[in-house]
């Protein structure tokens, strides 16, 4: 596969990963702090060699290291394994694995055993009163893959499968038991892992072999930030799979019933469904979106006519944030009659880096703006309407941006804000969406808006891109500040408020008959 093509990087992927090395840096200083003497970090970097961090990482344990940082565990010759480890953790005659990650590892309950940083030691753990484990299967498999490692080098902790985590807060360790029955099935972490582990090695056997594929292709959520999809889409188009038009899961239900291809699915009658079809899929969507992708149509109509909201006053609200730091720019067009305020477009804007106070100023002038607007409106005898596209995005941001900045001027409580979430002020045309078509090729905002005629004037446009127009627009890695980029991501959040105006106002022209009903196919 070494000449085979591969997708781009994906940006927004590169920025988890440069935002969790900056967590694990964060987290090692500060337990190097808390250890002193007894902390032993295993160097990195150019000139280090892998082989040259396995040996130092095997010299620090059998030197008995209490806490051994950044970790590169010596390859194991049997089952061919290799890998690192944020921590490891000296106890029991060996070490147990320690993760950083950048995510959440409890949630509020109960139960979940935990130990303080200062102690990260499962014999001073104990049954903890405000947390409940959060199931995250990813990390208990690497901890698995850690002590297995471990296991083949002799240094693995005697006793029960164990191994920690540290989270998002990073105010305690979390303790995973992994031989606890607590995976589907009654299955254990470690018998999930075996189990994988000898699936991927039988794949990687039979490739290097030259033998009949023993996995093929299937489209998943995931192949949006594969690197091999290029690789797989060939493949499926090819043969016409039938992931093409529906989730992986129902791919592979209809697979197991014989329905390979996309032909063979559109062919179905929804009427008389075969045998076997799992509850879940809704089988007459399935088929239209069969027929769409084959007739090559974006989207079809569900109804004759779509029921999308309007008002006299319009807004269009559009939210930038970057990762999970914050959200610099709420951008907002505005339509419809005069209340002495001119229409069009408007941009609330921090280009200080995040996290920065001042998002709050932005954030509260944002709603201060919106606030008067609709309040203009009705005082004027207009009715008034709010749009975006997806809430989630901008309602965990307008909710959070309350709670963060509570008390900040302007800021409004979160009440008033849930206030107007809940209020049919705020309408999202994703649901509209969702509810009028089926769309073979996806629901987002860059799919739907070319068919009522809008296009981005940036090429390059997407939500994944605008997180590296971002780091040059604010100089985040220490480069010189662009200008350029902070105009860019202007006209970026411009067009994207612009294409839900367009989007809404052609679902209620007379233009949207011109779009295949679904009883038509």
């Amino acid at each position: 596969m070494v000449d085979a093509p591969r997708a781009p990087a994906d940006p927004a992927g590169q920025q988890r990963s440069a935002d969790a090395a900056e967590h694990r840096r964060r987290i090692g200083a500060e337990l190097a702090r808390l250890f002193g003497s007894d902390w032993m970090e295993i160097p990195a970097g150019p000139g280090v060699s892998n082989a040259d961090r396995e040996r130092a990482t095997l010299g620090a344990m059998r030197a008995g290291a209490r806490f051994i940082w950044n970790a590169a565990l010596p390859r194991d010759p049997v089952g061919g394994r290799r890998g690192r480890i944020d921590l490891l953790v000296r106890a029991n005659e060996g070490y147990l694995p320690v993760l950083v990650v950048r995510h959440k590892v409890t949630d509020p309950g109960t139960g979940a055993r935990t130990s303080p940083l200062s102690d990260p030691q499962p014999t001073g753990s104990r049954s903890d009163p405000l947390r409940k484990v959060r199931a995250q299967p990813r990390d208990q498999l690497r901890l698995v893959h850690t002590r297995a490692l471990l296991q083949a080098c002799g240094q693995a902790a005697i006793g029960r499968a164990t191994g920690g985590a540290i989270g998002l807060d990073a105010d305690v360790v979390l303790w995973h038991d992994l031989e606890a029955p607590t995976w589907p099935g009654g299955r254990t972490a470690v018998a999930e892992y075996e189990s994988r582990f000898g699936d991927r090695l039988a794949i990687a056997d039979a490739a290097a072999a030259q033998a009949q594929p023993l996995a093929q292709p299937s489209r998943i959520m995931d192949c949006r930030s594969c690197p091999w999809w290029p690789v797989c889409e060939h493949a499926l188009t090819e043969a016409r799979d039938v992931s093409l038009v529906v989730r992986g899961e129902d791919a592979t239900a209809l697979r197991a019933l014989g329905i390979r291809t996309v032909d063979e699915l559109a062919a179905l009658n929804p009427a008389t469904p075969p045998p076997g079809v799992p509850p879940g899929l809704l089988l007459a969507d399935a088929v239209v979106l069969a027929k769409a992708w084959l007739a090559n149509l974006l989207v079809v109509r569900r109804v004759l006519e779509p029921d999308v909201p309007r008002a006299d006053v319009e807004v269009d609200v559009d939210m930038e944030s970057f990762g999970e730091s914050g959200a610099y720019l709420w951008g907002a067009q505005l339509s419809g009659p005069g209340i002495d305020e001119p229409a069009g477009y408007r941009a609330f804007v921090t280009w200080d880096p995040l996290p920065t106070r001042d998002e709050a100023r932005s954030f509260a002038e944002f709603w201060r703006w919106l606030s008067n607007v609709a309040s203009r409106a009705h005082a004027a005898g207009h009715t008034f309407r709010a749009y975006c596209y997806n809430e989630l995005a901008e309602n965990r941001w307008l909710l959070g941006s309350a709670d963060r900045f509570a008390g900040e001027p302007g800021v409004p409580g979160r009440r008033e804000v849930q206030k107007f979430i809940d209020s049919d002020a705020w309408v999202d045309m994703f649901r509209i969406v969702s509810d009028t078509f089926l769309c073979a090729k996806g629901k987002g905002l860059k799919t739907i808006a070319p068919v009522a005629g809008f296009h981005w004037r940036d090429a390059e446009a997407s939500g994944e891109n605008s997180m590296r127009w971002y780091r040059d627009a604010v100089g985040l890695d220490g480069d010189p500040v662009r200008l350029d980029q902070r105009q860019r991501l202007l006209a970026y959040n411009e067009d994207d408020v612009r294409a839900t105006q367009t989007l809404r106002e052609w679902m209620s022209s007379p233009a949207i008959r011109d779009v295949p009903y679904i009883g038509d196919l």
